[in-house]
């Protein structure tokens, strides 16, 4: 049954206040799979009192957890959690070390960390962790990965299973795309988003009213994204519900050397986009298929 994933809970270890600080703003910023900071901790003894005093598997989904803090190590305490069984073993929580010393990588692989970022963390990187950290809870508790979304009311018709999410490698699509604007924090609906197109370093995310650039990697954004969208060059993704025709165009040249290319016509905005030779059949199938 399509449903959304509750909150991964995290707990924060991290001996610089500042830092942990930073951490919450980044979590804060709204990324799926949406995230819950159940504790934070300054030293590894911390870390290891509060997970005694919660044992429950559900407690902790994730240490966001530092490489070097006073007294034991960050790597160390990871070790420590495996040889203990904290919470339950090996349904007890990842780890994620989050250091500005990338030269521990190896050490922590060795104890089995989900992910290793270093300092300053950025927001893509992140979210790839996050998303590491909801497949580990997936395949260890796959009854509570998942619970029912937009349950209808006694007695109502159940909404159509086009406009339901799908599922994509075990986690829902994302509904909503987070981008920062001059330390402004806005929620677009990607039910709005009508194609996504790399350019340069960044995304342009448009809509019928205005674009947004985002640091995201289009690829990354497509598996996120889900079926909603289709690929129709290396560069761009565009929804599906907002494709009017695909037509062959003139861009450019003259009379007697003409420039052509297929283009597909969005809802609501006058751009074209350039489908690629390689996507074009598929795209042709695709929408012949949805028609």
């Amino acid at each position: 049954m399509p449903g959304t994933a509750p909150p991964l809970r995290l707990l924060l270890v991290d001996d610089e206040p500042l830092a942990r600080a930073r951490l919450r703003a980044l979590l804060a910023e709204g990324h799926e799979p949406a995230v819950e900071v159940v504790g934070e901790a300054g030293t590894a003894a911390q870390a290891l009192a509060w997970l005694l005093a919660h044992p429950d598997p559900d407690a902790c989904d994730a240490l966001l957890l530092d490489v070097h803090m006073p007294g034991q190590q960050g790597v160390a305490l990871a070790a420590e959690l495996r040889r203990r069984g904290v919470a339950g073993g090996a349904a007890g929580p990842g780890v994620v070390f989050v250091t500005a010393h990338a030269e521990h990588a190896v050490a922590a692989f060795e104890v089995e960390a989900l992910d290793y970022l270093t300092k300053p963390v950025r927001r893509e990187r992140l979210a790839a962790a996050l998303r590491r950290v909801a497949q580990r809870r997936a395949a260890l508790r796959p009854a509570a990965a998942l619970v029912p979304a937009d349950t209808p009311a006694p007695g109502a018709s159940p909404a159509p299973s086009s406009e339901l999410p799908t599922a994509v490698d075990g986690l829902p699509p994302v509904r909503m795309l987070v981008v920062t604007e001059r330390g402004r924090v806005v929620r677009v609906p990607v039910d709005d988003v009508l194609y996504l197109k790399a350019e340069l370093k960044y995304v342009t995310l448009r809509t019928a009213e205005r674009s947004w650039l985002l640091d995201d990697s289009l690829t990354d954004l497509e598996a996120r994204l889900g079926e909603r969208f289709l690929r129709i060059h290396r560069n761009a993704i565009v929804a599906r519900p907002a494709v009017r025709a695909l037509e062959l165009e003139t861009l450019s040249g003259d009379a007697n050397d003409p420039q052509e290319a297929w283009v597909v016509k969005l809802a609501g905005i006058d751009e074209r986009l350039v489908v690629s030779r390689r996507q074009l059949a598929a795209v042709r199938e695709a929408l012949g298929r949805e028609a």
